[in-house]
């Protein structure tokens, strides 16, 4: 046999032994993932999870949510009481719930009897039907608080309003800020100007307004900027009058305490904190007098 083909041949063999060789031969080793890290089991057993057994979970502590669109309508516990007067401590006086207290009379259309919490609207007034010169929209009214003697508090009447609409102007020369302020807080009163609390005062008082701190109406996007002794204006059909900051300071945002009557005459301003959905800026100014 020539060389040539011996070789071949050789070569051949070869080949025919490597490929008569086991597949099993070949040996792998993978580590297991660790646990919690496969999909979701096929079982059918429920999952039941730890619960704190001393939470209250009874129609006591129910809230009943804010409205869509609010400043807190998103935020986890926020609400108002569903059932005030079983609430712990609310017959003693204890706060009702988890967005502040105040002591408001009973009015006819269901506002608060005394056992705290934020005073909703009393009515929605039609100026159309009215026949005032008020422009021709909805706007509310809200009613004074029963303890007149200790806190000073101006009542939103149909003739608060301008003919824009709004209760007056806000500005604030060290931010460059110059807005109208509107009725309520929700997110329609936003989208024109500043809101006006509406379980606060307008004038005499604590008049507490909020507004956003970004976006396209952004209003508020830079109070936390503000120092003591910057000077902010308020203007309404009462009058005009000058406020001296006194503090900048983060609150959570259930903390609504800021917003109680006083008998000194201040401004509130709320806004939310960047990047903290749990806090809000609360910038509190008193009245400038000579």
């Amino acid at each position: 046999m020539p060389l040539k083909k011996f070789r071949l041949f050789l070569l051949a063999c070869m080949i025919c032994v490597l490929c008569a060789v086991q597949a099993s031969a070949l040996e792998y080793s993978y580590d297991g993932a660790d646990d919690f890290l496969f999909a979701r089991p096929t079982s059918d057993d429920t999952i039941y999870e730890e619960e704190n057994p001393n939470v209250d979970r009874s129609k006591n502590v129910a809230l009943v949510a804010p409205g869509f669109g609010t400043p807190t309508s998103y935020l986890p516990g926020s609400g108002e009481a569903l059932t005030p007067n079983l609430v712990p401590g609310a017959l003693s006086g204890g706060l009702v719930n988890q967005v502040g207290s105040a002591n408001y009379s009973v009015s006819e259309n269901g506002v608060s009897s005394g056992m705290g919490g934020f005073l909703p609207s009393t009515s929605i007034l039609d100026s159309s039907s009215s026949g005032s010169s008020t422009p021709p929209e909805q706007f509310t009214v809200t009613t004074r608080p029963n303890d007149t003697a200790s806190v000073g508090f101006t009542s939103v009447t149909e003739d608060s309003y301008y003919s824009n609409g709004s209760l007056g102007t806000l500005k604030i020369p060290v931010i460059g800020l110059s807005v109208k302020i509107v009725q309520g807080t929700d997110s329609a009163a936003l989208k024109k100007g500043v809101g006006h609390f509406e379980e606060t005062s307008i004038w005499n008082g604590n008049v507490g307004l909020a507004a956003h701190n970004r976006g396209t109406n952004s209003y508020f996007g830079k109070i936390h900027t503000l120092e003591a002794g910057d000077e902010i204006t308020l203007s309404t059909k009462e009058g005009t009058r000058t406020y001296e900051v006194t503090s900048v300071a983060k609150v959570t945002e259930t903390d609504r305490s800021s917003l109680e009557n006083t008998s000194d005459n201040c401004l509130t301003l709320y806004t939310c904190v960047r990047d903290e959905r749990d806090l809000r800026w609360c910038v509190r100014a008193v009245e400038l007098t000579d």
